[in-house]
This record gives C-alpha cells, structure tokens and sequence, in this order.
C-alpha cells in the first residue's frame, strides 16, 4: 500500500487533493494532512510517507525549508504552487512533477500516476531533491540540468548538450560525449527551458540546437545548419535571420 500525506495551508485545496486522491487512486492510503512545515515535518516522521503532495508556501514557511529539516529525501514529492516561476523553473531543471493551482484533474492524475510508477520501480529520489534544493538556494540559474528515464536520473552540462531532437512525445538528448539520452517528454517541454542558454529551435521543428555547437551556416542548396558533429540541419531560408544575429553577439 502507497502511503501519501498532503501538506498544504489552504483547506480548499486539501478537500481537493484528498477527494482527487480517493476517486482516481483507491489503491493509495491517505495517511495525513497538515498545513506548516512543523506540522509536515512531525507527519512525515510519523508515518513515513511514500508520496508527499506539497505545497511551496505553507503557513510557516515553505516547502523547501520542510524539504530540508528532512534530508535525506526518500519520499517522492509532487510539488503545488500557485505562482512561483522560479520555482516552476527549478522543478523542471530537476524533473520534478509538480501541480500548478487552481489544479487541473487530468495533470493531477498524471503527475500522482508517474510517482506511483517511479515508487514502484523503487526509484531513490535522494539525489534529485539535493539538486532541486542546491539550485534554488543559488543566485544564478543552474547551468546543469537533470534528464530523467525510465531506470536512471542523468545530471548533464548544458554546454555538452549539441542538439535535441523530438520524436511524438520522446526528446532525444545528443551529448558531445557521443551519449544519447532520452526522455518520455516533447520537445516543447525544453523549448523554453534553455531558450536562456542559446539553443534555438530550428525548423523542421522537432530540432532544439545549442548555438555554441553550431559550426557553420550554409546557404548553398537551400539554408542549413552544420554542427561541429558534422550533423547537417537543413531549414527554412525565413529562418535564417535569428541564428546569425545569435552567433554576431558580442
């Protein structure tokens, strides 16, 4: 049996985890609900969750402080926020599931599902919330990024990232390691997520491309794109304007 406690400071939203809990998950135990980060920190001890639905702003703190008194994290977590977009951020550079007020019962369903999954597949998730917690405290952004697949979470370098490429709902991660790595999510997922760190998305569009791997641009034969790889992506000659005034910046 799942065991998941809710910490959340706000009862409407509680009613609805819980309700949305007991009517698409009747397998899993709801073991608890409290609203502060004392109160989670006391629950979570107690009873030793599997899955924790967790609120960012609690009534005395916030979600990533009650993150830390409990280190090592050995539950998983789905994240709800309301408006937090650095957060938002944060859990998308660490793969974390999270849940964005007022919740949607399909996104919820999905989230909890994949948890559901990673718990049975006994998935640690130790290392992840290290990240997550490391990269929130910081200033800057994070320059890493945190690629999860069925059996294993790889942390990579941005920079050693050549290209992506998308096939439906797959990206696949092309390393300058000559690694392939890929993730159960689209294109669109990371489209904006490293647009800030020079990758420009080139048509055809199931191609995410690091301007720093970017060798040359060739404009005999149509317009394309050559990496230092030698991969040859070819585009539409409309396009061609964006990345070279990328590649002039000073």
């Amino acid at each position: 049996m799942i065991k998941v406690v809710i910490i959340d400071d706000m009862p409407a939203m509680q009613q609805v985890n819980s309700r949305l809990l007991g009517e698409c998950f009747p397998d899993v135990k709801l073991v608890g609900i409290t609203d502060s980060v004392e109160g989670g920190v006391d629950l979570i001890q107690k009873e030793q969750p599997n899955l924790v639905l967790l609120d960012i702003e609690l009534r005395d703190g916030t979600g990533f402080q009650l993150l830390q008194k409990l280190k090592p994290v050995t539950f998983k977590i789905v994240f709800i926020t309301a408006f937090d977009n650095y957060a938002i951020k944060a859990f998308k550079f660490s793969a974390f599931d999270y849940i964005v007020k007022p919740v949607n019962e399909i996104e919820f369903q999905q989230a909890i599902q994949r948890c559901i999954e990673e718990i049975q597949q006994n998935n640690n998730s130790t290392i992840q919330a290290d990240f997550l917690m490391d990269m929130y405290r910081k200033e800057n952004q994070s320059k890493k990024l945190v690629l999860k697949t069925f059996t294993s979470l790889h942390i990579v370098d941005i920079g050693n990232i050549l290209y992506c490429q998308c096939d439906n709902s797959y990206t696949t991660f092309y390393l300058d390691t000559d690694e392939q790595i890929i993730v159960s999510k689209g294109i669109n997922e990371y489209d904006g997520l490293l647009h800030d760190y020079n990758f420009f998305r080139s048509p055809p569009s199931s191609y995410l491309v690091n301007l720093e791997h970017i060798q040359r641009i060739e404009t005999i034969e149509g317009f394309s794109i050559v990496l230092t790889n030698g991969l040859r992506i070819h585009t539409s000659k409309r396009k061609k304007i964006e990345p070279l005034q990328i590649l002039q910046k000073d």
